[in-house]
This record gives C-alpha cells, structure tokens and sequence, in this order.
C-alpha cells in the first residue's frame, strides 16, 4: 500500500496506468474545460467512456496516486481523494526531511490554489527523471489544474498544443489548449511576484499567498518555490 507521510485517506494505489488511456487527460482536466463548447472539444463522441473512466477514478476502495519527482529531492503527489461524497485531487509536495507533505492545491468543490505559476509548470514539466511521470507532456498536463496565473505569456499555447496532440485524441489540440489558458483552474488567476527571491502570488485561495492566515510558513514557500523552479535544496532557515 502507498503512503504519502502526513496524508490521511482511503487506499492509494499507482495510477500511472491510467496515463496511458488517451481519455484520461480531458478527464482529469475537467474542471478546467467549462462550457459545452470545451467539454465538446475535448470529449468529442468518446462522453460515455469518459464518465466510466471517471467512475474508475473516483472509486473509494482505490485512490489513483500519481508522483512527480523534483530536481531538488521533492515529489509532486496528484492524488484522487475518494471519500463518498467528497471526491477531488489533491495536489501535495513532500521532501523526504519533511515531516509531512504540504498541499499545493486542491481541486475539488471547494478550492485552494493556485498552486503554480505558469514559468514553474513549464520547469517542473521539463524537470524529468527515472522515477515517477517522467515525459514532460504528461506532467505538464497533470500539474495543469494547479495553475493560476494572470500574465500568461503569447507563446504559452504551444507547449500545451504539442502535450494535447501527443496524449490524447482531441481533434483541435490547440482549440483545446487555448480553452485550457483562458479558464486555467478554479480560482481567478492570481498575479504573482518573488518577494525575497520566493515566488509568491495575490490568490484568496492559495497556500502561497503570505497575507492568506492559512499560507504555509515562510520557510516552506521559500524551499517550494525554489524546488518548482528547478534549484536544489537548501536546509530551511525557518525549523520544520
């Protein structure tokens, strides 16, 4: 049985079979395609399939687990939490000197995020490794729902149109990927900023947000920051 340190749920099992389904990236995607005219872009005829893969997904005797590795001796943990009647995806972050995972985000009806900038999605997608979700169209795609930000750049939808086309079976990637930016996650897209060398935003919902009573502590919005950016860790100033 997997164990994410910290993390109280159901039973966590590897997911990374479910990646290989075409089907499952507009699924797990689905709270950013709003509006009939995305969700038929992005499911086409395959509705029916899609909602049984959901069904799969969401089932409470199993929580799909999906681990992103960090340069910097983090891992990303995408977790489809199932208890009944409370289903979403927690998106984690834990070092192995941490005591606990801390969350990024959480997308489910009640919210918290963003969890990424635009510039730290692209980093921790092209930060690949021999473990985990390794191809960084699949973890720019998994990571995708964690993102708010309200400076995305003009050349934003080209790695996206290539993840989209290369992954799934969606007839107009780059229709799609453009649907994906404008909406991005649940929240409004927060306008970020580094403030002491530590990427933060604005967001009412986000860990990352130190005016927020909830923010995580400075130390872990330092070492989190710098570990989604590609740097290698440094010991904390502030104790866990």
């Amino acid at each position: 049985m997997l164990q994410i340190p910290g993390y109280e749920g159901g039973p966590l099992i590897e997911g990374s079979a479910y990646l290989e389904d075409p089907l499952f990236w507009p699924v797990h995607l689905g709270t950013c395609l709003r509006g009939e005219d995305a969700q038929r872009a992005a499911f086409g005829a395959d509705w029916d399939a899609a909602m049984e893969l959901y069904r799969a997904l969401s089932a409470d005797h199993e929580w799909p687990v999906f681990s992103v590795p960090l340069r910097s001796g983090h891992t990303i943990y995408v977790v489809y939490r199932n208890f009944d009647g409370e289903q979403g995806v927690d998106y984690l972050i834990h070092h192995p000197a941490w005591p606990a995972a801390e969350i990024l985000a959480v997308d489910d009806g009640h919210f918290m995020g963003p969890g990424t900038a635009w510039q730290e999605l692209l980093s921790v997608a092209r930060q690949q490794g021999p473990t985990g979700v390794g191809a960084a169209d699949a973890r720019l795609l998994l990571l995708f729902p964690t993102l708010g930000d309200a400076r995305i750049p003009d050349d934003a939808a080209a790695p996206l149109t290539a993840a989209l086309a290369a992954l799934t079976s969606i007839e107009e990637p780059a229709e799609v990927a453009g649907m994906l930016l404008e909406n991005q996650g649940q929240w409004e897209p927060a306008h970020w900023r580094p403030a002491d060398a530590v990427w933060i935003n604005d967001g009412g919902h986000s860990y990352r947000n130190p005016d927020n009573a909830f923010a995580l502590p400075e130390g872990r919005l330092r070492e989190i920051s710098n570990a989604l950016n590609g740097e290698e860790r440094r010991p904390n100033r502030v104790s866990d």
